[in-house]
């Protein structure tokens, strides 16, 4: 089922105290951005937010849902967690869920230019020789 705008709308402002967020279409569901990193995404008008291993435990201790892809025959679990029905009653609420969802987003960011930093090293390191 297609997420209804009003409800990109009602996500975009419910995760608004994180910083500059923004909904982007992608995949026949939307991405929630703040800034250049991805946060969290709605699917069926529901909001999952990015966690890692520094902030799953807090999101399963909540009791919340994991969003759980399936392609195909293929189920994959994802990252991405449903923050508890309370954080849905204010922008307020939310801004706990919000921040940690950001915090993953930014480690896996620096852990994804680390990457490929190590990697530019090697293939020079390889084209020196």
């Amino acid at each position: 089922m297609p997420e209804s705008k009003g409800f990109i709308a009602f996500a975009v402002e419910l995760l608004g105290h994180a910083g500059p967020v923004r909904a982007r279409a992608m995949f026949g569901g939307h991405g929630i951005y703040c800034g250049d990193l991805m946060i969290g995404l709605v699917d069926d008008d529901e909001i999952f937010l990015k966690t890692d291993d520094a902030t799953r435990a807090r999101f399963e201790a909540a009791g919340c849902r994991q969003w759980v892809y399936t392609g195909g025959k293929k189920e994959t679990r994802t990252s991405y967690f449903r923050p508890p029905d309370e954080a849905h009653e204010s922008p307020e609420d939310m801004e706990p869920w919000g921040r940690l969802a950001l915090e993953a987003a930014r480690r896996a960011g620096a852990a994804k230019l680390a990457k490929g930093a190590k990697k530019k090293t090697k293939s020079a390191t390889k084209k020196a020789r």
